[in-house]
């Protein structure tokens, strides 16, 4: 998991994204914790090789209780967090909402201004723009839902 996260920040390096995923984030220590939480998945090719990662955690997301905007319901939803996979998988995004979206029909996601690839996929995906939240430490992230 970490070889992916590690080719997911060159492919947003290639693309601009030098502000995300900075200071050796997301750690171990952060994938351990969502492994303990179980909110950990990976996508893997027909080969059982994996190719792709992301977190899914159900309930209420402390960094998105103040949004710059709104959210579209305040009901229960589930975030999406640290999706990444490599410059060679293609469609990982798709799979990631695509099960997550099988199992909990109101979805939050966030990321970093200048991932426009993320955005991209976001959009495509059918979530709506809602505002900006901001991380524990204060950085700002450009919030989504999709209900």
């Amino acid at each position: 998991m970490l070889e992916i996260f590690e080719q997911a920040k060159g492919i947003m390096r290639s693309d601009g994204n030098f502000g995300q995923w900075t200071g050796g984030y997301p750690s171990v220590e952060v994938l351990k914790a969502d492994m303990e939480r179980g909110s950990s998945y990976v996508i893997s090719d027909s080969g059982s090789e994996i190719v792709g990662t992301f977190a899914f955690i159900p309930g209420i997301e402390p960094t998105y209780n103040y949004i710059e905007g709104k959210w579209l319901t305040d009901g229960p939803y589930a975030t999406i967090h640290r999706l990444a996979s490599g410059p060679e998988s293609h469609g990982i995004a798709r799979e990631c909402f695509d099960w997550c979206w099988s199992r909990v029909q109101n979805l939050r996601i966030d990321t970093h201004a200048d991932n426009s690839i993320m955005q991209h996929c976001i959009l495509k995906y059918g979530f709506t723009y809602c505002g900006v939240i901001y991380l524990a430490n204060g950085d700002p992230r450009l919030a989504y839902q999709k209900i």
